[in-house]
This record gives structure tokens, C-alpha cells and sequence, in this order.
């Protein structure tokens, strides 16, 4: 489950999930909301996308990041994401297609994930949660 939250000019993307890596995918998926709604994104192109930090935390913004820069340099959307963990390194899948401005209609450039209202935690058992501001 993903969800949007708004803060002050810029806009706040939430995910969560049973794991660490559902409520990462999530928040993916509350990235690219920011800019189109998700289920008009087809999934016909995948790219792989590769992520380390020294924490969690940083690790969560440095994925978001990672995939605006793809959306960016392969002007691209994504709709289906799929998050491994290796310590504190992210192996990821990001599945979408090119961004179609008649069909995708974007509302928002999202210009980078920010360190505002970063969380990253498990709310109780099997309940985790992603969230961050970003730019746009």
C-alpha cells in the first residue's frame, strides 16, 4: 500500500508493506503517483537498479533517487518494482515504459527525494514503513 501526503510546496511519499522491501517497492509506486497514476503505466521495458548507503534510512532516499534519475535520463515511467536486500546494499527491478505525455498526462516533475520526514521502521511486527518528502 502506498500513499501521497502533502507538505508545504512539495509532496510526501509513503509506503508500506509486511517487509522492509514491500514497504520500499511501495513507496515506489507512491513515487511515480506523484507524477501519473500507476495503472496507466504499463510494464513492457525493465532496468536494474543498484543502491548502497551506509543505513537504512539513506539507503531508502538513495532508491528513490536512483529511480528519478532512470525516469529522467530514460524518460521513462515504472509501475512495478521489485526491492532485494543485501546488508546495505539494494538490488532492485523497476519495470514501466516510455513516458507517453497524451496517455500518461504528467502532473509533477519530481526532482529528488529529501531527508524530510524520512522514516524507515517497522510499526509492529510484519508492518514496516518508507517515507520521505520530495522535490518537485
Amino acid at each position: 500500500m502506498w500513499t501521497l501526503f502533502h507538505h508545504e510546496a512539495d509532496i510526501g511519499v509513503c509506503g508500506t508493506g509486511h517487509t522492509r522491501e514491500e514497504a520500499f517497492e511501495e513507496a515506489a509506486v507512491a513515487l511515480t503517483a506523484v507524477i501519473t497514476d500507476p495503472e496507466t503505466v504499463a510494464c513492457s521495458d525493465s532496468v536494474t537498479v543498484d543502491c548502497e548507503a551506509p543505513d537504512p534510512e539513506l539507503l531508502f532516499v538513495d532508491w528513490l533517487n536512483a529511480l528519478v534519475f532512470e525516469m529522467a535520463t530514460r524518460k521513462m515511467l515504472f509501475s512495478r518494482f521489485h526491492v532485494e536486500f543485501d546488508g546495505l546494499c539494494l538490488h532492485a527491478t523497476a519495470c514501466g515504459e516510455p513516458v507517453d505525455v497524451a496517455r500518461h498526462q504528467p502532473a509533477a516533475e519530481v526532482k529528488g527525494a529529501t531527508y524530510t520526514e524520512l522514516e524507515l521502521h517497522e510499526d509492529e511486527p510484519g508492518k514496516w514503513r518508507a517515507q520521505c518528502v520530495v522535490d518537485v
